[in-house]
């Protein structure tokens, strides 16, 4: 155990004269043989390589999983920036859609005009009102924008009903089908006179027709213009079925679906009725 001791102790207080004098002996010898120092370096390199490549494996290995993370890391922002995007994107589809829909409405309520002088305001339906024992809807303005009580309402293909409730800033609208609704009406073909009412049902009857009256399905039926309510001509419905329990009348406009009105200022119905009348006194 003591000469372990020390010949650790000679080897340490003369290693680094041996490795100075073992430098000395291989720059003397690479001097000398070019081709033994050659030789000796290679076989240093071909025992070392092993131990490299061991050594240069996990490197590589931790290089490429940060390479991976990186990438993944890249992927989930680039995941997220597209999601986004798409998010967008849908909502303009959606109004997109919405402005589409919305452009055709009232195109559609541009396609009808009343020949008599009017002047009219536009307004979007924003509730309805109808169940068992009513059939209205509400719209967004009221008399600040010039609405009042007693007013026709148009939509795109015909007549939808009057106001009859009146706000600053909305207005109630009593639709045809309702059960107070009574239209002065005639059947356009035969001129018979009649008056539509309504009964809560889709579809309102022809009342008070005159026994002779031949009224059959298809037939076309539009205001008379008396009372005073409504100008003569206003297209209301087409007569959709005729039987023993009286005439139906499907109207114009499908109520469940009208977004846009059309609430009508009519200016002298009065005369309207009487050259009607005059027109048809001269027939």
């Amino acid at each position: 155990m003591v000469r372990i001791v020390a010949l650790k102790a000679v080897a340490q207080r003369f290693s680094f004269l041996l490795l100075l004098v073992a430098a000395f002996a291989l720059m003397t010898l690479g001097k000398l043989d070019t081709q033994v120092s050659d030789g000796v370096r290679a076989h240093v390199t071909d025992a070392i390589a092993p131990i490299l490549d061991a050594f240069s494996r996990p490197v590589a290995t931790v290089a490429d999983m940060a390479a991976q993370v990186k990438e993944l890391s890249e992927l989930r922002t680039e995941n997220a920036r597209l999601r986004a995007e798409n998010m967008a994107l849908e909502q303009f589809r959606e109004a997109a859609y919405r402005l589409e829909a919305e452009n055709l409405s009232l195109r559609t309520l541009l396609n009808y005009t009343p020949t008599v002088a009017h002047s009219f305001v536009t307004a979007r339906v924003i509730g309805d009102n109808s169940g068992s024992f009513v059939r209205s809807l509400m719209i967004n303005l009221g008399s600040a924008n010039g609405i009042k009580d007693g007013q026709a309402v148009l939509g795109g293909n015909g007549l939808i009903g009057r106001i009859v409730q009146t706000g600053d800033r909305s207005a109630r609208i009593l639709l045809i089908t309702d059960l107070n609704a009574r239209i002065p009406v005639i059947v356009e073909s035969s001129r018979h006179r009649a008056v539509l009412g309504g009964d809560n049902t889709d579809q309102p009857k022809l009342l008070y027709l005159p026994r002779e009256s031949d009224v059959t399905v298809g037939d076309r039926i539009v205001t008379s213009g008396h009372g005073g309510m409504f100008p003569p001509g206003l297209p209301v419905g087409i007569v959709a079925s005729v039987n023993e329990n009286g005439i139906r009348v499907q109207p114009l406009e499908d109520f469940s679906r009208v977004e846009y009105v059309r609430v009508v200022e009519f200016q002298d119905v009065g005369a309207a009725i009487t050259l009607r009348d005059a027109a048809g006194y001269a027939r």
